[in-house]
């Protein structure tokens, strides 16, 4: 896990993604609702696969859900910009 480019994780980034979800939800791939910056209408659902120090993040199997209508639009792997991601929250299944 770690780096989105495939470096070592460097000390300050994986510590916080740890803390908040634990080792074995990003091991396990669990499912993840990101809420985007200035979005309050739809969120990104996935799994994250890869992530860096700006917490961009890679997710798999990614769906963009509208939360009016919850209408989902399958997008697949995807990256995001870390300073458009206003929260990260778990989805229960």
């Amino acid at each position: 896990m770690g780096s989105i480019l495939g470096l070592a994780p460097q000390s300050q980034h994986p510590e916080s993604l740890q803390f908040c979800f634990g080792t074995n939800k990003l091991k396990d791939r669990s499912r993840i609702s990101v809420w985007l910056y200035e979005q309050v209408n739809m969120r990104i659902e996935g799994c994250i696969i890869g992530f860096d120090e700006y917490m961009n993040l890679v997710l798999d199997d990614a769906e963009e859900v509208h939360m009016k209508t919850k209408n989902r639009k399958t997008l697949g792997r995807i990256m995001l910009k870390g300073d458009n991601i206003t929260l990260l929250q778990s989805v229960s299944n």
